[in-house]
Parts: structure tokens; C-alpha cells; sequence
């Protein structure tokens, strides 16, 4: 396949380009900060439905400024060591920078959409399977995708290629894109990630979440977490329906290729993925179970 970009290619592409906040997110806590006595767990809810303000939170908290010895993934810990008017500072900045166009808006609706979707359903299925640390599975599924809104600013015709992309039964998605582009939303997600001072493992499992065919082939024991976050994150994904909302298909091939490895990895059957699928649907969530 292509040459991926260099690293000093990859630091140009994203010099100067920001995931757009989602502008109801940004009007709902601006909402509830204005109330006589804000919420700080409702604050904390709204900001975990967003990526770009998770991310931002995070890479303050996360800055060598707080000399945390171990990163921190969790919204609720950074808002604890942020402080509220730290928190309403950085939104009030988001929203004077946030101001998008509506074309841009319904581009990214998509995208804030299903990064929620798999967040919440990435967490409930780490907690289902004994994972420790759900917080990062949540991360992983809101952040895994971060490069695609960057990549759909970058190229006017990203958005077909990603459809061409999730269509193809036997390309990966990230070598189509890398034949476009030369480079996919995988790189430029990991590169992100790291932007926001998130910790390795979650970078590292943006980076590798369209190349996990090998790692769930091998058996050994080797890359247990990576293992674990990137099936909680792709399970996530073919429950969600990532390859309808964003790859507009009716079949998940990618999925297809994974599907026993990764079930047999986490201890969980077809039956186990029908029964998820139909309390998402409970819960709101658009769940999909072929």
C-alpha cells in the first residue's frame, strides 16, 4: 500500500484544524451553567456526549501543568481537578471559536452521532465482559473516529471515498483511503489523540482499529488490553450500525471478517450480541443485530 505521511506531514495536516464542537452540546451547557446551582454531574454528561470538548478537557487535565502521574480518561476526574471555572472558560472558548456553517453542521451530524452511540455501548459492553477499566472503552469508542471530520475538512471527497470504502469486500478501509489520500482517518486520529495528551493505549488503538484482523487471529496471550479495547470498540461499532450511519451499506464486512475471533476472545456468543442489541434499542440507542 502507499506510504503513510511522515509525522512532520501528518503535524501540517492537522496545523490549524479543529474538530468542531457539537453546537447543541455547547448550547445546553452554557444552559446549564447559567442556572442558580449548575449540576456538575449533568455538566459531566453533556461534555462525555461530545469529542471535541471530552478531548479538550482531557489534554488540560492531562498537560504536564497537573503533573498527573498516570493519564486520566475519565470527565468526571477531570472535571473534579479542573474546577468549574476552568471548565466554563474553555466552553465559553469553544463557543466563540465553534461558529460553523450549517452545510458543515449536517456533514458532521453522522459523525456526533455514532461517536456517542459506540461510546456509551463500547463502556456497557466492557462492563459486561469484567474489562477493567470500562472509562477507556468509552474513550476509545467516542475518540476512535476523530480523524474523520479532520479528513472530511482536508478532501472534498472523503465522504464518497469512505462510502466506497465500507463497500469493498475485501480492501480495508484505511488502504482505499490511503490510495486517495495517502493517509486515512486512522493516522490522522491517532496523531489527534496524542494532540490531546490522551494516554498510549487509547492512541494506539485508534491507530490500529481497521488493522485488527491478525491481532484477533493470533490466540496467544499476548496484547490482552489492546485486545480487549479494540473488541468492546468493534462490537460497539457492528452493533451501532457504524457501517450504515457512516459507510451507508447493508453489510458489515469488515465484521465479517472478525466476528468469530473476536466473539471467542471476549466470551460472548451471537445470542449474547441479539440480547445487547435489543436493550440498547431500550435505551435509545439505533442498534443493529443481522
Amino acid at each position: 500500500m502507499p506510504p503513510e505521511l511522515s509525522n512532520d506531514q501528518i503535524q501540517t495536516i492537522l496545523q490549524g484544524i479543529r474538530i468542531p464542537p457539537q453546537p447543541q452540546i455547547l448550547v445546553d451547557l452554557q444552559m446549564e451553567q447559567a442556572m442558580p446551582s449548575s449540576d456538575t454531574d449533568q455538566i459531566a454528561q453533556l461534555i462525555r456526549q461530545d469529542v471535541s470538548l471530552s478531548g479538550m478537557m482531557l489534554k488540560f487535565v492531562n498537560s504536564p501543568f497537573y503533573g498527573l502521574r498516570n493519564k486520566i480518561t475519565s470527565i468526571e476526574q477531570a472535571l473534579d481537578l479542573l474546577g468549574p471555572s476552568t471548565v466554563v472558560n474553555i466552553v465559553n472558548g469553544l463557543s466563540i471559536k465553534g461558529e460553523m456553517s450549517d452545510d458543515a453542521i449536517v456533514r458532521l451530524t453522522n459523525f456526533w452521532d455514532t461517536a456517542t452511540d459506540i461510546a456509551m455501548v463500547s463502556a456497557t459492553i466492557a462492563k459486561h465482559i469484567g474489562a477493567r477499566n470500562p472509562d477507556e472503552s468509552y474513550a476509545l469508542g467516542l475518540f476512535h473516529n476523530a480523524g474523520i471530520p479532520l479528513m472530511l475538512d482536508r478532501f472534498r471527497d472523503y465522504e464518497n471515498v469512505m462510502i466506497e470504502a465500507y463497500g469493498s469486500p475485501t480492501e480495508r478501509i484505511i488502504d482505499m483511503e490511503n490510495r486517495y489520500f495517502n493517509t486515512n482517518h486512522a493516522v490522522v486520529g491517532y496523531y489527534t489523540a496524542k494532540s490531546w495528551n490522551l494516554p498510549r493505549p487509547i492512541c494506539d488503538a485508534i491507530a490500529e482499529h481497521h488493522t485488527v484482523v491478525p491481532l484477533f487471529a493470533n490466540r496467544d496471550a499476548t496484547h490482552g488490553d489492546k485486545k480487549t479495547l479494540l473488541a468492546t470498540l468493534k462490537i460497539a461499532e457492528h452493533l451501532c450500525g457504524n457501517y450504515r450511519v457512516l459507510g451507508q451499506q447493508e453489510e458489515d464486512y469488515e465484521w465479517q471478517q472478525i466476528e468469530t475471533d473476536v466473539l471467542e476472545y471476549v466470551g460472548l456468543t451471537s445470542f449474547d450480541l441479539s440480547t445487547m442489541a435489543e436493550n440498547f434499542r431500550d435505551m435509545g440507542i439505533d442498534a443493529y443485530w443481522d
